[in-house]
């Protein structure tokens, strides 16, 4: 199994269709007939087209959204089981010469302390976030000349390095860094990255203009192509997103899904995971502080159940800009992979801090300021498995060959044992008492519902975890 072979990019792409997104943005609500009738569509686990996305976005009735919601949680039960990946984002550097509007390290922002952490001041945030048990890590910085290819491989290789008193290292880190070249592509390759993230932002070019004035940012096409070299340069899985806020959220969904089709018709493979994060304040700048096109809630929770009905074999991430409550609820509908315990300042790890001293180093304000250990107890409470599972990345299991066992619904006998093992292994080793007691106990209830085969994986790798087996996987 391998990705497609494809020619170079001749011209700027036109995979967003303008006119037909004019036409779907504006759809009124289905009645209730249709709308079951697309929803019984989506629990087949094939996905949705372009129109009935559009139409699933027009409910606006809290009872349609919950039927939406029902549908999602059934989606992402039967693909992946009760899983959640959990991640936390490191902040290699904060300058940038962009001047992005809604953003705190715009180039324009006097009022920010910029940092460009040290290999030694990497290494300590790295080792900060493995005695709090993570093993999964995304590497961010902002757009500045400082931030090269070799800072960048210089920051992968440093993390890692890392090991913590209990001899556990980072064992994934995906990467959410500005657009480059191809060959720049090839050597972030290299580093052993995970997944390439980054987001169009919004995919209104009118609107793009004017939230991005002034630095490299500002040219549409070039963030609209980065994933399309992205993966001519070999990287497998790449992350879609935008910023919820900047545009009207319905248009925005289906321009994401349009970019989706695009990279699918294209490379054999759509992307690995799309990322929903909604504008939130932020110091020194001016757009966050009155949000042009605002999503409620409940239209929140609706484009996520969308989404995951859309994009059935999609990862969706969902960041701690969301509040504690929001992100609880939303952990049972559709979402499969939450940051946990972040910091969006670089350094933010390593020191104590007040939220208002946070603020005034970081790129946005944080709605969940819970720790690790209490997210994990609170997906614990929902049945949820929270897992640190990099097994597939190891395997070779990533790009189009991740999609051919999820597409059957063959992926799930590889996520539930390898994620319930990463568990395992955080309760061992990182988790208070009340917790390990609580997730043991998760694991031998979810065994116990497993076919015999799996259980028994289960329960042998919770013994040879306890027996001081580590990294276990499949």
């Amino acid at each position: 199994m391998g990705r497609t072979i494809v020619t170079k990019l001749k011209t700027k792409p036109d995979f967003i269709d303008r006119k037909k997104l004019e036409h779907l943005g504006s759809l009124n609500e289905p009645d209730e007939g249709r709308r079951q009738e697309i929803i019984s569509k989506a629990r087949e686990l094939k996905g949705l087209d372009l129109d009935e996305a559009a139409e699933l976005l027009a409910c606006s009735s809290p009872e349609a959204v919950q039927d939406l919601l029902s549908a999602a949680a059934f989606v992402k039960q039967e693909i992946y089981g009760p899983r959640m990946v959990l991640f936390a984002p490191l902040y290699a550097g904060n300058k940038c010469c962009n001047d992005c509007l809604y953003c705190g390290f715009r180039r324009s922002n006097t009022e920010l302390t910029r940092v460009t952490l040290t290999r030694e001041a990497i290494a300590a945030e790295t080792l900060e976030l493995l005695r709090q048990g993570h093993k999964r890590l995304l590497l961010l910085t902002g757009e500045a000349a400082e931030y090269t290819m070799d800072y960048t491989l210089m920051a992968l290789e440093t993390m890692y390095s890392v090991r913590d008193r209990k001899g556990s290292s980072i064992r994934r880190i995906n990467v959410e860094l500005a657009p480059m070249s191809v060959d720049n592509f090839r050597r972030l390759k290299e580093g052993k990255i995970g997944t390439y993230t980054c987001f169009q932002e919004t995919y209104d070019p009118d609107l793009y203009r004017q939230y991005h004035p002034a630095g490299p940012k500002a040219d549409y096409h070039w963030r609209l192509e980065v994933m399309d070299r992205a993966m001519e340069a070999g990287i497998d899985d790449v992350g879609l997103g935008v910023l919820f806020g900047l545009a009207d959220y319905r248009k925005e969904v289906l321009s994401m899904l349009m970019h989706a089709a695009h990279l699918e018709e294209r490379f054999g493979c759509g992307p690995h995971t799309v990322s929903v994060p909604r504008l939130e304040p932020a110091l020194g700048a001016p757009v966050s502080e009155s949000v042009p096109y605002p999503v409620s809630d409940l239209d929140f929770k609706k484009l996520v159940a969308v989404l995951r009905l859309t994009l059935p074999y999609t990862g969706i991430i969902l960041s701690t800009r969301e509040s504690a409550q929001l992100r609880s609820e939303l952990f049972r509908y559709g979402v499969s992979q939450v940051s946990a315990g972040s910091r969006t300042n670089p350094g933010g790890y390593g020191e104590e801090q007040t939220r208002e001293e946070e603020f005034s180093h970081s790129q946005f304000s944080l709605g969940d300021h819970r720790s690790l250990a209490e997210v994990v107890d609170n997906l614990a409470d929902y049945g949820l498995v929270p897992s640190f599972c990099t097994g597939c990345y190891r395997m070779g299991r990533t790009g189009s060959d991740f999609m051919d066992l999820a597409k059957p619904g063959l992926i799930r006998q590889f996520c539930l044992p390898n994620g319930l093992a990463t568990f395992a292994e955080y309760l061992e080793d990182y988790a208070p008492e009340e917790l390990k007691k609580k997730g043991l106990t998760l694991i031998e209830r979810i065994a116990a519902d497993q076919q015999e085969s799996i259980a028994s994986m289960i329960r042998e790798n919770s013994a040879r975890v306890a027996g001081g087996e580590r990294d276990i996987y499949v």
